[in-house]
């Protein structure tokens, strides 16, 4: 199983469980943790490879990467837990993880914050993810991690979230990072299945104003998808929930706590 941490709110029923990005781990939900666990049970988790779970699946986990077999991987933890349903908060990657969730069992799912989340590769991002399908097996990948963190994150007030995001992609190998990347080849269809079929669930995208790579696409889904709203965060970039923790923590303490 991953590892997971949990804390249990002696008065709500609510759980809301986080899910990092590629090449983070749970530790990126540190400026989150101490004032959702004042309202919600918490449950943090490590995907397969990240952070504490690494050692796990390089020891017992044999099964394909795929968006299908980690969502299904968050769902163990949640029946170990006895979490019948749980919100959800994730960020860059980890939102399709949290929409593939949804595909696979939207009655655990009360509700979705997405953070800086990815529903469609614009040019550029095509670009960078053919590039580094390219490279990704000879060149070190920390220096295409960089790379892409500096492409997407781009101002000096994303050096926190570059430095935090770099630091925690040191844990990985160039295997693991190969493994994760492979996922690129099946984002283009699924994302466009995802585009075309509202959950219905409670929804709301949270990007900041300088996230000029996922952004505009997200603004557009809004206005398809009936039960979504989109907050924009101001003077910030792609990890807005380390940029600006106190108008993203309050924020979706908001949306989850009226979606209780």
């Amino acid at each position: 199983m991953l590892y997971y941490k949990s804390y249990d709110h002696p008065d709500s029923t609510e759980w809301v469980t986080f899910i990092h990005g590629a090449g983070g781990s749970s530790s990126i939900w540190y400026k989150q943790v101490k004032e959702f666990k004042e309202h919600f049970n918490v449950l943090l988790i490590d995907l397969r490879g990240h952070g504490k779970s690494q050692e796990i699946f390089e020891r017992y986990f044999s099964n394909e990467y795929n968006f299908e077999n980690i969502s299904a991987d968050v769902l163990e933890v949640m029946d170990h837990l006895k979490i019948q349903q749980s919100h959800f908060v994730g960020i860059s990657l980890g939102t399709i993880l949290m929409r593939t969730i949804c595909e696979l069992a939207p009655d655990r799912v009360k509700s979705l914050v997405m953070g800086g989340a990815v529903t469609r590769l614009n040019v550029r991002s095509k670009l960078l993810v053919g590039l580094g399908n390219a490279t990704k097996k000879f060149i070190p990948y920390m220096w295409l991690y960089r790379f892409f963190a500096w492409i997407i994150m781009p101002r000096k007030r994303n050096q926190e979230s570059r430095i935090l995001f770099a630091n925690q992609a040191k844990k990985l190998c160039q295997k693991e990072f190969v493994r994760w990347f492979g996922l690129t080849y099946k984002l283009n269809p699924l994302l466009r299945y995802f585009n075309e079929n509202d959950t219905k669930l409670p929804t709301l995208y949270v990007m900041g104003d300088e996230d000029y790579m996922f952004l505009p696409q997200v603004t557009q889904l809004v206005k398809d998808h009936s039960t979504s709203s989109l907050q924009v965060v101001p003077n910030c970039g792609h990890v807005c929930n380390v940029e600006q923790p106190d108008f993203f923590n309050s924020t979706a303490i908001n949306f989850i706590s009226h979606n209780s």
